[in-house]
């Protein structure tokens, strides 16, 4: 078992996803204790001295002008968890939830946040006992963090709120706690706004997402290649030479991956010299890497901002190394919300132009003599004529999805908080729109297959005969029809799945 180590540098993606979806263990790491400590001293020192400053002696949000008494500044930060615990709805994934508490101990870490090593190790000790609290899926507006989700979850540190178990149920934060052998902690001044003030919920299913869609994105890149394939499409559109001349690095990528995929293939060869062949392929054909290059270029963008924000310091106040705790706006999730929104348009139209090419599959006008719904008996079978209106209605769907929440304000706090983003909507939507992807591009992977399948005896390329293999063991043949819904979940576990990538891999090289 893996054990991933909190730095007061931070931590990688690789680290979070690890976490979130491993059982990698989770350990603080000396020098980040000391910085915790070191900045703990100095909200100590403030405490003694009476002063008022934001967060420490003073109410939150329109209530900051509120000096709050030093008998009771405990108290105000159990009140401050216990009121912002407010989210409603289902619970968000158990990988969301624990991606979510490694970037806040990440935050704490990094020692700016003047909590003591404590309030990070019980968020420690909760990843390691396999603890998810209960975070439902309505609640932060992306702005001030996610204030909500992050009050969840640190309720179960005081032995309240709510716990989801092994089986999915609902159970209380204090037995929870009991049945792992943990103990609530007491906050003390600052520490209950250290652990709500932020944009962990927002980064972690954004840098999860950033996976998804770049294993998505070469998956897009092999589903085309089947469906050209299949409907004796040309590679020349795919030739280096041509994405030279216009560099957008993701076109390239993804044209020589489409070009390379189609290598070695009798099918492509049956009419490579044929004149009565068509000039240039439809669009959704050769435009291909066009779609999907400009899709892995967002990729990169969101890459970056998601890359930046986890060397970020996004509490508020936050206490600097000499000893100034100064109020910022750090927390807003605009960065965050943009990118995923960007992120969400590109995965649609990857979905988009993957439809298309299955419908041209369909269709008998234009697959070029392949049977009508890829039917070898049409009429009284209707083959994947069905499968296709179902990709019809996810791109329909994912059409709605890509409209930007980021765009979308709501004043909040007595107008203290008049400028929100949307962020943590962005990223949900975002992880639906990839699902959805997987949906599509596995309607693609069975189209293209059949389409194959019904060009032998011709030989497909060494990438077609793996696909057509790997389908074949729970779609068989072109043949009657068949109860589709099981074949195409199946088709959804390869594409998510590293099995068909890596076996194709194997054979043409890296798809990157």
């Amino acid at each position: 078992m893996t054990t991933v180590t909190v730095l007061p540098t931070g931590i990688t993606p690789a680290d979070v996803h690890a976490v979130a979806r491993g059982a990698a263990l989770v350990e603080l790491h000396p020098t980040a204790v000391e910085a915790m400590a070191a900045s703990r001293a100095h909200v100590d020192r403030i405490e003694a001295s009476g002063r008022p400053v934001y967060g420490v002696s003073t109410g939150f949000g329109s209530l900051a002008s509120t000096f709050v008494a030093s008998e009771r500044r405990a108290e105000l930060q159990h009140a401050l968890i216990r009121s912002h615990a407010a989210g409603i709805g289902a619970p968000m994934p158990r990988e969301v939830v624990r991606a979510m508490m490694l970037l806040r101990i990440r935050s704490l870490a990094l020692g700016h946040s003047g909590v003591r090593p404590l309030v990070a190790q019980s968020l420690v000790d909760l990843l390691n006992a396999d603890v998810t609290p209960w975070v439902p899926e309505h609640g932060s507006l992306g702005a001030s963090g996610d204030l909500a989700p992050l009050a969840h979850c640190a309720l179960v540190l005081l032995g309240e709120g709510w716990v989801l178990d092994k089986s999915g149920t609902r159970i209380d934060g204090g037995e929870a706690l009991r049945r792992a052998g943990l103990r609530p902690i007491e906050l003390a001044a600052k520490e209950g706004l250290a652990l709500v003030n932020g944009t962990d919920g927002m980064l972690g299913m954004l840098l999860l997402a950033i996976g998804d869609a770049a294993h998505l994105f070469a998956m897009a890149d092999l589903t085309a290649a089947l469906s050209i394939e299949a409907m004796l499409g040309s590679d020349r559109p795919f030739m280096p030479e041509l994405h030279a001349i216009r560099p957008h690095p993701g076109q390239a990528t993804s044209a020589a991956n489409i070009h390379r995929l189609l290598q070695g293939s009798a099918i492509m060869d049956s009419h490579r010299d044929d004149l009565d062949h068509a000039v240039q392929d439809a669009y959704s054909m050769r435009c291909a890497p066009q779609v999907a290059g400009a899709a892995r270029d967002t990729l990169e963008f969101a890459t970056q901002v998601a890359g930046r924000e986890l060397r970020s310091i996004v509490d508020n106040p936050v206490v600097l190394p000499d000893g100034r705790v100064e109020s910022t706006g750090n927390f807003h999730g605009a960065p965050l919300g943009f990118a995923a929104d960007f992120l969400a348009i590109a995965a649609a139209e990857v979905g988009a132009i993957a439809e298309r090419r299955v419908d041209r599959l369909l269709d008998v006008c234009r697959s070029r003599e392949l049977p009508p719904f890829l039917s070898p008996d049409a009429g009284v079978n209707s083959g994947l004529m069905i499968a296709q209106y179902t990709a019809a209605g996810i791109v329909a769907e994912n059409r709605r999805l890509a409209s930007p929440a980021s765009v979308d304000s709501l004043p909040t706090s007595g107008m203290q908080e008049d400028h929100v983003s949307m962020g943590w909507a962005a990223t949900r939507k975002l992880r639906t729109v990839l699902d959805n992807l997987t949906s599509l591009l596995a309607v693609e992977l069975l189209a293209g297959v059949r389409g194959i399948q019904l060009r032998g005896p011709l030989a497909p390329s060494p990438a077609g005969t793996i696909a057509t293999a790997a389908v074949a063991r729970f779609a068989g043949t072109p043949g009657p029809d068949v109860f589709l819904a099981p074949i195409i979940e199946s088709a959804r576990e390869l594409v998510s799945g590293t099995e068909l990538r890596n076996a194709v891999e194997a054979e043409v090289g890296p798809l990157p």
